[in-house]
């Protein structure tokens, strides 16, 4: 007999955005990502938020624009001081 495994895969998507941010489904919940928090996005088209990619457990990218979002600082946002610096 063969050996079976199974591998669960997590799950993400943008489900919805707003005039001061958007939501990230990540399997069964939704994180809140301001544009205050996160401003990289402010300039940002429909298009190119909708188009993140999951690179692994909790990592979060979003090519077009060249940001990362880790989960862990969507989910304790205390423990990660924001500065956001414009090129």
């Amino acid at each position: 007999m063969g050996l079976i495994c199974v591998v669960k895969m997590s799950y993400s998507e943008v489900t919805n955005i707003s005039q001061v941010g958007f939501w990230l489904l990540v399997d069964d919940r939704e994180y809140f990502v301001s544009f205050e928090d996160y401003p990289a996005f402010l300039e940002a088209t429909v298009a190119q938020i909708y188009a993140v990619r999951q690179l692994g457990p909790g990592q979060f990218y979003w090519p077009d624009l060249d940001i990362d979002i880790e989960l862990e600082a969507l989910e304790h946002p205390e423990q990660f001081p924001l500065m956001f610096h414009k090129k």
